[in-house]
């Protein structure tokens, strides 16, 4: 029997930080290679200009453990 989402993200929680960051990058490098050559160049695009924003001080980087709190708060988790 497949092993259930639920199963292999409570497997992924008990690795060690490094092997969590290339699993993610594994990941999302396979998600990317059916990516439309649009899409992909619109999210480069996107991520330049926030890049961008950000050296020049326009914006300020929030801090993924917030970002994460205020989505769940959102979604009610």
């Amino acid at each position: 029997m497949p092993r259930t989402l639920d199963q292999i993200v409570e497997d992924a929680r008990q690795l060690p930080r490094e092997q969590v960051a290339e699993l993610v990058d594994r990941l999302t490098m396979d998600l990317a290679k059916g990516m439309d050559p649009g899409t992909e160049n619109a999210w480069t695009d996107t991520a330049m200009r926030r890049l961008a924003e950000m050296e020049s001080g326009k914006v300020k980087p929030v801090p993924g453990d917030e970002v994460m709190a205020r989505a769940r708060k959102i979604v009610g988790r």
